[in-house]
């Protein structure tokens, strides 16, 4: 097990320390913080937050963007003895008026004391809401005074992490002192990290645990140097990511599958201004695939990038954030099984070219101290994790938190298997849809009509719609071209899907670039496609529709 030494509060308000925040600031660049300035603006902000009502026990919401005023409040709310409660940023394609009602579901069930928002999302805020409780903006925060630190106990919660809602709506997981500081901890072994040694480059969301947990408190806790972009600014520019890395002399990162690829495509044949030091780049929240790996060493290897620094993991807000990840140094394993008897839970290796073959990349082994197993020995099911840094159950929700938390272990709902002592990860149970009898996991047919050539890698969307008392299946596409040959893409993602599953489409859905509604970490949010596809108003923005079969 992974020992937890330092406790949470100690790692963050230590006095011995050198690392310096780089923030992004749009107009301006990056500005420099150190960390011990960062803590000692905190405590005049916890003086602030004290005076707004904030005490042991309190519950404060927030939005948390990335600024280093965020960066700030978050350790004031601690100081003042609240609980962060972290709500998810608007997602693409979400409506102000969806994402207000959002807000105040929310807010209901948390009871908090004050909400915390960024000035430019506070429109959003419904009004009715504002009426209920203050509503502050970070940069209000500032103060001078002080107040005697009472941050939360090793078993108090600390944070609550609601989901991104990629599969269903928000769930607040609560996240003891102890569990995210022993998770810490855990991320440092894993990471081989070296305390004042590191430097970590991250653009992802703070309201995500990939990016709270993975890159900004690992790199606070152990005073190393962070460089904080923006979810935006990769956004509009995804080369923006490596070459952060390249001119700050990034030793770690973190990111998505779908990031790198982008990342990569922008990057085409171009050298990055300074060699990479890259050690360690953990790629999770989805399920990775080798050639995306492939294709980011191609394009980043003339800069320095090797094989040897992804690090592929599987792990979720339930358990903090990671539960297996690949080795330190070594490459990523990846094996071919039958794509057939995967899908009806047998687990069978076969060579690469045979065919029907799936190819799978190795999420690793479990981290010290932590056990993977699953509902149904030796076969693709429910994957279970009893972990040290577990969260204690969903926010008033006792019915979900008794259907997933038992006896210690979580029932994590993902679907995956352990081979050789390691931990592959299929899909989420969202992806595993029955049609006909026949199950069928919703990304193997997405990432094969992505390869066909016109449809945006990483934006294709299958859903199974009820109507007239049978399920049909609509694959929602992004295509490369708003003039492409629509009826031809849609003939030719029926035939892929026939191939890879046996299945049959009803209805190709073209949507505009940009549309396909997305957590802001970039997970399709697939519950959302099919509530947009059965609303009578067309919000999808689409370009084509084409009936099969």
């Amino acid at each position: 097990m992974a020992t937890t030494g330092t406790g949470l509060w100690d790692l963050l308000l230590r006095d011995d320390s050198h690392g310096v925040l780089h923030h992004w600031q749009e107009d301006d660049g990056f500005g420099h913080t150190p960390w011990s300035e960062v803590v000692a603006d905190a405590h005049g902000m916890a003086a602030t937050l004290r005076a707004a009502g904030v005490r042991p026990g309190s519950r404060v919401a927030t939005v948390l963007t990335n600024s280093a005023h965020t960066l700030r409040g978050l350790l004031a709310v601690w100081l003042a003895g609240g609980a962060v409660a972290s709500f998810p940023l608007p997602a693409r394609g979400q409506s102000p008026q969806e994402y207000g009602a959002q807000l105040s579901v929310l807010t209901e069930r948390l009871g908090p004391t004050v909400l915390l928002i960024d000035q430019a999302l506070a429109p959003l805020v419904p009004v009715e809401l504002a009426a209920q409780l203050p509503v502050l903006n970070w940069t209000s925060l500032y103060g001078d005074h002080r107040i005697e630190p009472s941050p939360p106990g090793p078993e108090d919660t600390a944070f609550i992490q609601y989901s991104s809602g990629s599969t269903s709506l928000p769930k607040g997981c609560e996240l003891s002192t102890r569990a995210i500081g022993t998770h810490l901890h855990m991320l440092h072994e894993m990471t081989g990290g070296r305390p004042g040694a590191e430097t970590i480059v991250s653009w992802l969301p703070l309201s995500h645990d990939m990016g709270i947990f993975g890159t900004m408190l690992h790199a606070w806790a152990f005073d190393y140097d962070f460089v904080l972009s923006s979810p935006e600014r990769f956004g509009m520019a995804p080369r923006t990511w490596f070459r952060d890395m390249s001119e700050y002399g990034a030793t770690m990162t973190a990111g998505t599958n779908t990031a790198l690829h982008l990342a990569a495509r922008a990057q085409g044949r171009n050298i990055l201004p300074e060699p990479l030091k890259l050690n360690v780049c953990v790629v999770g929240a989805e399920r990775v695939d080798w050639e995306t790996l492939d294709a980011t060493v191609a394009a980043f290897g003339p800069s320095g990038l090797k094989a040897t620094a992804f690090m592929p993991a599987y792990g979720m807000a339930e358990a903090t954030l990671a539960v297996s990840c690949t080795p330190l140094g070594a490459v990523p394993v990846t094996r071919s099984f039958d794509g057939a008897a995967l899908l009806d839970g047998r687990i069978v290796e076969v060579p690469e070219d045979a065919p029907g073959a799936t190819r799978l990349v190795s999420n690793g082994p479990p981290l010290p101290g932590v056990t993977v197993t699953t509902k149904e020995p030796d076969r693709v099911s429910e994957l279970r994790v009893d972990s040290p840094s577990l969260a204690s159950g969903y926010l008033n929700d006792a019915e979900r938190t008794a259907e997933r938390f038992h006896d210690g272990i979580l029932h994590t709902g993902d679907l995956g298997f352990v081979h050789d002592g390691e931990v592959y990860f299929v899909g989420r149970a969202d992806d595993l849809i029955s049609v006909g009898g026949r199950n069928v996991y919703t990304s193997e047919i997405e990432s094969a009509v992505e390869a066909m050539g016109p449809v945006r890698k990483g934006c294709s969307a299958l859903v199974d719609m009820a109507g007239g008392g049978v399920s049909k299946l609509v694959l929602l596409l992004e295509p490369k071209r708003s003039s492409a040959d629509f009826a031809l893409i849609a003939d030719q993602a029926a035939a892929v899907a026939r191939e890879k599953s046996g299945i049959a489409l009803s209805e190709c859905v073209f949507v505009e670039r940009g549309h396909l509604p997305r957590t802001p970490s970039g997970k399709i949010q697939r519950f959302r496609c099919r509530a947009l596809l059965g609303g009578e108003a067309d919000q999808l923005q689409t370009i084509a529709r084409v009936q099969l079969g």
